[in-house]
């Protein structure tokens, strides 16, 4: 019995030890100025087509954010991150929505990671979903979020991230799919990107799946309905003369919710303080995200 107690500890301190050791390895500083090398999660596809034989290479072209569309960037957060810009590392309101689908459903189907968690799975970890790997993940996020700012995270994720079979980065994907740069990406190819990136090696962004098909316009909507994208005449010509009602948007972006405040107050309370300026809009900064 004391064998086996023993043997139960030593393996706890393993685990604990193995887990653990994310708070000092890698080093998650070195990625404020150097670009990552090969990722985990390409090595683990290296290793998938190596086990079915497939003579293949990873293909991935860097680019600085400054020359990604900003229509990608913001299809992008739409899809994968909505509230990227105001948590820090973890959606809480995204995760408790997961789980009650999950309940429902009775399995894991939902996720709720954010760009974060995912730039550090791709980075360091499997795409395994075990309860160990998630606690190195939200380690990893933790550290990722305290040590880069918000722009690098984003800088990293879309040159990381897979589009699909071997192709990994967004300027690489941009010339696969629709022949350009990624800073020539239209909006609605960026839609159809962002939609993609759950799985694009099963829905490409160019195939005919139902799924992507449906996905990017609806995040091609959002663009539109938060006017991060200005319908062309096409689209306006061929809108219904009976405005159509729309659900809400999950954020509002826009006219500062405390100049709304200031125009529906009286004049003279207007003149009696004169409030500090408003904080700048970042939804030009693609605050406009799964």
């Amino acid at each position: 019995m004391k064998l086996l107690r023993n043997a139960i500890l030593f393996i706890l301190l393993l685990l604990v030890v193995d887990v653990g050791r994310y708070f000092f390895i890698p080093d998650v500083s070195r990625l404020a100025h150097t670009n990552p090398g090969k990722t985990a999660f390409m090595e683990y596809r290296e290793a998938e087509w190596r086990s079915e034989g497939r003579d293949k290479t990873i293909k991935q072209r860097w680019v600085p954010l400054k020359k990604v569309s900003p229509s990608l960037i913001k299809a992008v957060l739409i899809s994968e991150d909505n509230n990227f810009w105001h948590h820090e590392g973890f959606d809480f309101e995204a995760m408790e929505g997961a789980i009650e689908k999950n309940i429902k459903a009775g399995e894991f189907k939902f996720g709720a990671s954010t760009i974060s968690q995912q730039l550090a799975k791709n980075l360091y970890l499997s795409p395994s979903k075990n309860p160990l790997r998630k606690m190195k993940e939200a380690i990893l996020t933790w550290r990722i979020e305290q040590t880069l700012s918000k722009r690098r995270i984003l800088e990293l994720y879309v040159n990381v991230a897979e589009w699909g079979d071997g192709i990994f980065g967004i300027d690489e994907a941009a010339r696969h799919y629709y022949g350009v740069r990624a800073s020539q990406l239209t909006a609605s190819q960026s839609a159809r990107l962002a939609a993609a990136l759950p799985n694009p090696v099963v829905y490409p962004p160019d195939g005919s799946s139902r799924f992507v098909k449906d996905r990017a316009k609806h995040i091609y909507a959002i663009m539109l309905r938060r006017g991060l994208v200005l319908p062309d005449y096409r689209e306006v010509m061929s809108a219904p003369d009976t405005p159509v009602t729309q659900p809400p948007d999950s954020i509002v972006v826009g006219v500062p919710e405390q100049l709304i405040q200031q125009a529906s107050q009286p004049d003279s309370i207007k003149q009696e303080s004169t409030p500090e300026p408003a904080a700048e809009d970042t939804s030009e900064n693609t605050q406009s995200g799964k």
